[in-house]
């Protein structure tokens, strides 16, 4: 296949780059910058600025671009940057596509399980509605801005992404080093739910979704069974042989990471997979324990 791919220079997006590479796929790809490379064009949200000519002849599209949420404080202006990164980009590329002669066949956009806001125990599979909050606003946003490419007829996938669990970035490699000394304990009550994957899961969700015609709309891309985050603590401690006691309450994290904090540490989401399931997906890492012990080396 002929696969275009936007924030592939990050974590998801680069991993996602070196599997589809090696199994024949030839991989184009969209960069801010000028381009280097016969296999990049760039484009500009912020503008509307595409090179619409580049993306004829495509197979399919992988959509990963967006502001990072976790890193920095959420002020006014950053925000805003979550936002219109999601949206004006989501809104120029899935309109670009809907007017090429020759259209992808599926385009995957990212969304995130923000989607359902703090949801307490509530089991929350696709058909849940929309939560409350600025992340769940902005994740209804994100996936409405596909709708051109709905209405152009490509199959056209939003995948509610969970925390991205691997060593190299994302949110677990943030808690190696506390853990590691010893320094690792609860957040807030530790009782909201954390839905998590595990990288290499979440490529070969990518992959599924570009291949597997029967799967469209919202799906959860999350490992069947969330944990607490008293359970993932628990679990990861014993993973790296170190003790949990050190407890952040959540006026602590509040007062660290303010808005942010709420939303993405003390929230809780306990989200299950079950379009994959049902589509037949085979999870590599279904549980928490396996999965940290693969990604760490600790098998």
């Amino acid at each position: 296949m002929k696969i275009l791919i936007t924030g592939a220079s990050g974590l998801v997006g680069t991993r996602l780059c070196e599997r589809l590479v090696a199994e024949g796929h030839a991989i184009h790809t969209l960069v801010r910058r000028e381009p280097r490379t016969g296999t990049e064009s760039r484009w500009d949200p912020a503008t509307g600025s595409i090179d619409a000519a580049a993306l004829e002849g495509l197979d399919g599209v992988v959509h990963l671009a967006g502001e990072s949420i976790a890193e920095g404080r959420w002020n006014a202006a950053k925000k805003q940057r979550i936002r219109t990164s999601r949206v004006q980009g989501t809104q120029l590329l899935a309109g670009t596509l809907a007017g090429l002669a020759q259209k992808p066949t599926v385009l995957v956009s990212a969304s995130a399980i923000g989607f359902y806001g703090d949801r307490g125990e509530e089991l929350l599979t696709e058909s849940a509605p929309a939560g409350g909050g600025f992340l769940a606003g902005v994740c209804a946003e994100w996936e409405a801005a596909t709708e051109a490419a709905v209405q152009a007829g490509i199959r056209t996938v939003t995948l509610r992404i969970g925390v991205v669990l691997d060593r190299q970035g994302g949110a677990l490699a943030k808690m190696l080093t506390p853990f590691k000394f010893g320094a690792g304990g609860v957040l807030g009550s530790g009782r909201q739910y954390m839905s998590w994957i595990a990288l290499d899961d979440l490529v070969a969700v990518l992959q599924f979704a570009l291949l597997d015609a029967p799967l469209q709309g919202p799906v959860n891309a999350v490992a069947p069974e969330p944990v607490t985050n008293r359970e993932f603590t628990k679990t990861l401690g014993g993973v790296l042989s170190r003790p949990t006691i050190l407890p952040v309450p959540a006026f602590a994290a509040r007062l660290a990471f303010g808005e942010m904090a709420q939303e993405l540490l003390l929230a809780s989401m306990r989200v299950q997979p079950d379009k994959l399931l049902a589509a037949g997906f085979a999870f590599a890492h279904p549980q928490l324990d396996g999965a940290l012990r693969a990604i760490l080396g600790k098998a």
